[in-house]
C-alpha cells in the first residue's frame, strides 16, 4: 500500500470520528472543507435538509496565481464569510475535514471568522 493512500485514510477516519459529533442545522450549518493538492473547497451544509446552501472554491480564484496557497485559503474565507452574511447566516459549526487545524485550513477559519461568522 502506497503512503498517500494510508495518510487519506487516516484522514478520512478521523473525518468519521468529526462527523459523530458535530451535525449542521437550519440555524446553525456545517461549514465542511476539503483540500487538495491544487484547490482548496468550503460548503456551507444543513444536515437536517441534506442540502449544501452556499459552496466556494479556488477553482474560480483568479487573482492568485497559486490557488493552493495560504494566502487563496485566506480570501476563500473571507470570500465565504460575506456570502454567507448576504444569506442570513450568522454562526455555523466548523468541520474540518479531518485535517489538522493548521496552515490553510487554519486560513480559512480565521478569515471567515473576521468575515462575522460565529463558530
Amino acid at each position: 500500500m502506497s503512503k498517500k493512500a494510508s495518510k487519506n485514510q487516516r484522514r478520512l477516519k478521523i473525518h468519521s470520528r468529526i462527523r459523530q459529533k458535530i451535525s449542521g442545522t437550519d440555524v446553525r450549518p456545517r461549514v465542511a472543507v476539503f483540500r487538495s493538492l491544487r484547490h482548496f473547497y468550503a460548503q456551507v451544509i444543513d444536515d437536517s435538509k441534506g442540502a449544501t446552501l452556499l459552496a466556494v472554491t479556488t477553482q474560480k480564484d483568479r487573482k492568485t496565481k497559486r490557488t493552493s496557497s495560504v494566502e487563496a485559503a485566506r480570501n476563500l474565507g473571507k470570500e465565504l464569510g460575506e456570502e454567507a452574511k448576504k444569506k442570513g447566516i450568522e454562526t455555523i459549526v466548523f468541520d474540518r475535514g479531518g485535517y489538522l487545524y493548521h496552515g490553510r485550513v487554519q486560513a480559512f477559519a480565521e478569515a471567515a471568522r473576521e468575515a462575522g461568522l460565529k463558530f
